[in-house]
């Protein structure tokens, strides 16, 4: 139960009515609990999204989602999104990369990189059917936390200081397969098989962004894995909107 309470005080600016202690080795072990926590963020977009439905259009209601998602998590990723534009367009050397994303001020082209990706995370959210939608408003947060998850577990850290290289230090197998367990299940129950081909897509989305990252840098910081967990949320609301065209 800390450990779970652990992941969603990470996760979210939600604040406890109460206070625990928190070893360092607890962050990397709560790891497990991050796809629990995003179901919790999913389960609270799905509740905005039962009391807007009625009240206003389809577009709005879908904004309405992606901005108050973005207020509960504090846009922790989405600055991580904006920092990894930034040092892309750098363009230096390794240590250049790592010190634009340091530095706390947004540059033009990680404003620019942040409009896309909420407008890409927007309009996917707007093309799931309607049918589709609430599985969806549940598992891309989830999905996407599962994301950290694995592009954690035996990645290298850029740097020796930050979160990132501590929770990269403490997350390991088990946390893993817990995290993988509880969200291939929910996957399959919420969207059969189908569920499974956007789990594939988030794990490669990790791979690809991780391999990527771990030879630009020789390793991950908070940001890059921010910014990868906000490619896969874009990534689970596209593959969910194009699954009517795929038969299994």
């Amino acid at each position: 139960m800390r450990l779970l309470l652990i992941a969603f005080q990470f996760l979210t600016i939600i604040p406890l009515p109460f206070r625990f202690q928190c070893e360092k080795e607890d962050l990397g072990r709560s790891t497990a609990f991050f796809p629990v926590a995003g179901f919790a963020l999913g389960g609270v977009l799905l509740l905005a999204d039962r009391l807007l439905f009625f009240w206003v259009a389809r577009p709005l209601c879908d904004a309405l989602l992606i901005t108050l998602l973005a207020l509960i998590t504090g846009a922790l990723h989405l600055d991580g999104l904006a920092d990894v534009c930034d040092g892309l367009a750098a363009r230096g050397s390794r240590e250049r990369f790592l010190a634009v994303m340091k530095d706390s001020q947004v540059g033009a082209v990680g404003a620019v990189g942040l409009v896309l990706g909420i407008l890409l995370k927007w309009q996917a959210l707007v093309a799931v059917p309607s049918e589709l939608k609430w599985q969806a408003v549940l598992l891309f947060p989830a999905l996407a936390r599962f994301g950290q998850v694995l592009t954690l577990t035996g990645a290298r850290h850029a740097r020796q200081d930050g979160l990132g290289a501590v929770f990269t230090q403490g997350a390991g197998w088990t946390p893993l397969f817990l995290a993988f367990a509880t969200t291939s299940s929910a996957c399959f129950y919420l969207l059969g098989l189908k569920g499974i081909v956007v789990m594939a897509a988030v794990c490669i989305v990790v791979i690809a962004g991780r391999t990527f990252f771990q030879r630009k840098l020789g390793g991950l910081t908070g940001d890059t894995i921010g910014c990868i967990s906000e490619l896969n949320e874009i990534t689970v609301l596209i593959v969910i909107s194009v699954l009517p065209l795929i038969s299994l």
